[in-house]
């Protein structure tokens, strides 16, 4: 009687080792595996974000009205320094292709050189975020925050809009001391507005040519403006608190939900940022000592440029959901 023996060896396994069964290897796999996970939920956190947008679309702000800010210099560039951001991030993809490109050729020199520019322009990229986060938070012209919820803008004759400082009259009244038997708890000096609302109004009652913007959008997709009268009547009649800046919990610029998702979208982005760039680190210590050199190999250069483009990607999607749409 024969015997047919089968000889198996990590050749001829489909996952032993010796072949590859979606034509790459592990660590690249697992990274799609990853990215794509990733991408669901930056999915899921945009499409919450489109369905509160659509939901207040009369109350949500506009972000030229809102992202102004270009460092050292003054005056408004909407979306200005927004688009620098993103154009850094962009330039840090392509340098990142070039340095898997070089990877692939061998080139040591080149490969050091372009990792070297995708770290400083993520870390540009982060840097620069961490100013549009310290200006949204600070806020430029303040305004005033109704019973109901709405945000009211004071405006000029030409439709420029006014900071609360350029014209609220300073009454000199020592503020009083929030404590457990007064009212609010654990409401810090810093917390509070420059601002009282009565000082607010005063300095509206004595300049004539202020009126007041809402924050609910006409039909001509512009925030609507009162007439003097009605501005009057509503600071007078609806007028509650100075509100400065934004945080969780109000928001000059609008709704209030529009800082919660700038916050946690974007920071959220921000930390995947962060993360790429200390494995960009990593990765350009290892090739400065040679370590993919002795492997003849740069494949953990192509692995972590997947999840450098990734990082990327969903940024251009960030953009256009906060910044464009």
């Amino acid at each position: 009687m024969d015997t047919t023996v089968v000889k198996t060896s990590a050749e001829n396994k489909r996952w032993g080792g010796g072949t590859e069964p979606l034509k790459t290897s592990y660590g690249k796999m697992m990274m799609w595996f990853f990215i794509t996970s990733d991408a669901l939920t930056f999915a899921g956190f945009l499409a919450a974000y489109g369905f509160s947008r659509f939901k207040f679309a009369d109350s949500w702000p506009i972000a030229d009205n809102v992202f102004t800010h270009v460092p050292f210099i003054h005056g408004n560039y909407p979306m200005i320094f927004v688009a620098f951001m993103t154009f850094i991030l962009i330039m840090s993809s392509v340098t990142m292709v070039l340095a898997v490109d070089a990877g692939h050729h061998m080139k040591k020199a080149k490969v050091t050189i372009y990792m070297f520019l995708t770290i400083i322009g993520g870390l540009v990229f982060l840097s620069s975020q961490a100013y549009e986060w310290s200006t949204f938070i600070k806020g430029t012209y303040g305004a005033v925050a109704t019973e109901g919820g709405n945000i009211l803008h004071i405006m000029d004759a030409d439709g420029n809009q006014v900071a609360l400082k350029d014209f609220a009259i300073a009454q000199g009244s020592d503020r009083e001391r929030h404590e457990s038997r007064t009212g609010l708890w654990f409401t810090s000096e810093s917390t509070l507005p420059s601002y009282t609302f009565e000082e607010v109004l005063d300095g509206f009652k004595a300049n004539p040519n202020l009126v007041v913007r809402t924050t609910y959008t006409g039909e001509d997709g512009h925030k609507t403006t009162l007439s003097r009268s009605e501005s009057l009547r509503e600071l007078e009649t609806k007028g509650k608190n100075v509100v400065e800046g934004a945080n969780l919990r109000q928001n000059e610029y609008g709704a209030p939900l529009f800082a919660n998702y700038f916050f946690f979208i974007t920071g959220f982005h921000g930390f995947h940022v962060s993360i790429g760039i200390m494995l960009n680190i990593i990765i350009f210590f290892n090739v400065l000592i040679g370590t993919y050199e002795r492997r003849g190999s740069y494949e953990m250069v192509e692995k972590v440029g997947l999840y450098w483009h990734f990082v990327d990607l969903v940024w251009v999607f960030v953009f256009t959901f906060f910044y464009l749409v």
